[in-house]
């Protein structure tokens, strides 16, 4: 069986959200289980590694060899970042303006 290919994060089951921010999830059988979104790609690799320990994986499907305990991989593994409602009402506020300008420009472009 061929490794497994990483994403282009360079860790497993890490991914780059269009805002910056980076989402880990890990499948478990036919289930895809989200750890949530964190500032780097290397805290959301941590989350993965802690997710791993916790369903029993092999270490060679982790992402840090250098972890050697559930304990140490919680301890490592920061709390994903948190989205408030401030945070959700600013965004629907910027993509409004987008779209505003985006509009904007149409129209003066006929």
């Amino acid at each position: 069986m061929p490794p497994h290919r990483r994403s282009a994060s360079g860790y497993r089951g890490v991914r780059q959200r269009p805002n910056g921010g980076f989402y880990a999830e890990i499948r478990s059988g036919d289930l895809r289980l989200s750890l949530g979104t964190y500032d780097t790609a290397h805290e959301a690799a941590r989350a993965f590694d802690a997710a791993a320990w916790r369903l029993g994986r092999p270490r060679l499907q982790m992402n840090f060899p250098d972890v050697h305990t559930l304990q140490q991989a919680l301890d490592l593994a920061p709390p994903p970042r948190l989205n408030s409602a401030q945070d959700r009402a600013e965004h629907t506020a910027l993509q409004r303006r987008l779209l505003v300008a985006q509009e904007d420009e149409r129209v003066m472009a006929e």
